[in-house]
C-alpha cells in the first residue's frame, strides 16, 4: 500500500530545489500508509480515492499541503492559509531538512487527523460563487453581452470562481479590462481559465 511510485521518483530526480526536503516529506507520507502519485504535477498522497496531502516547493519554502486543512484542529498552530482566496487547503512550510526531521511526529499526527477527516466524510463548507464580488469591468461585459452572461452562468462554480479571482487579482482597472477581454472567447467556448 505504501509503495513508491516511479513517477514520483522521476519528479524527485528532476527537482533542482528542495530535493532533500521533498524526500523527507515523502517518507513521512509513505510511513502513514498513503498511496503515492502525481497530481497537478506534484507528489500527492491519497487515502483510498481522496487526496490528503501534496508536496510542493516555492522560491522561499517548500510545503506539505493538506487538501482539507481548514478542517484540522491545528493543535500546534502551524497551518498556513496560502492566500486569502484559498478556502480548504492549508500548508505547513519548511525551509530546511532539520525542520522536517524535528517535526516528524507532529506531521504524522496531522496526516493521521487528515485521514480521519476523510474517513468521517467531513466536507469543507465552500463559499458560494455568488458570494464573490464580480469586478466592475467583468460585470459591465456581462451586462453588454447576453451570450457572455449565459456562457458564464453555464460554467461550473469552480470555473466561475477561477475567472472572478483572476480578474479581481489585477490591481489596475486597465489590467482587469485586458484580462476580461483576453478570456471572453474562452468563456464563450465553455472553458475554464486553465482549460
Amino acid at each position: 500500500m505504501n509503495k513508491r511510485n516511479p513517477k514520483v521518483d522521476t519528479y524527485l530526480r528532476k527537482a533542482k530545489k528542495w530535493r532533500e526536503e521533498f524526500q523527507k516529506l515523502r517518507m513521512v507520507c509513505l510511513d502513514c500508509g498513503l498511496t503515492e502519485g502525481l497530481k497537478w504535477g506534484k507528489p500527492c498522497y491519497r487515502y483510498q480515492e481522496s487526496n490528503i496531502v501534496l508536496i510542493h516547493g516555492f522560491k522561499e519554502y517548500c510545503a506539505l499541503l493538506f487538501m482539507k486543512g481548514v478542517l484540522l484542529k491545528d493543535a500546534k498552530g502551524i497551518l498556513v492559509q496560502q492566500t486569502e482566496n484559498v478556502q480548504a487547503a492549508r500548508q505547513i512550510r519548511f525551509t530546511n531538512v532539520r525542520e522536517i526531521v524535528g517535526m516528524k511526529p507532529i506531521l504524522k499526527a496531522y496526516i493521521k487527523e487528515a485521514i480521519e477527516v476523510e474517513k468521517g466524510g467531513l466536507e469543507v463548507d465552500y463559499k458560494k460563487t455568488s458570494e464573490f464580488v464580480i469586478p466592475e469591468e467583468f460585470q459591465n461585459r456581462l451586462d453588454e453581452s447576453p451570450a457572455l452572461k449565459t456562457a458564464f452562468a453555464a460554467l461550473t462554480p469552480g470555473r466561475q470562481r477561477g475567472y472572478i479571482l483572476y480578474f479581481s487579482a489585477a490591481k489596475q482597472s486597465k489590467t482587469r479590462e485586458a484580462r476580461v477581454e483576453k478570456c471572453v472567447q474562452q468563456i464563450l467556448d465553455g472553458k475554464g481559465l486553465n482549460d
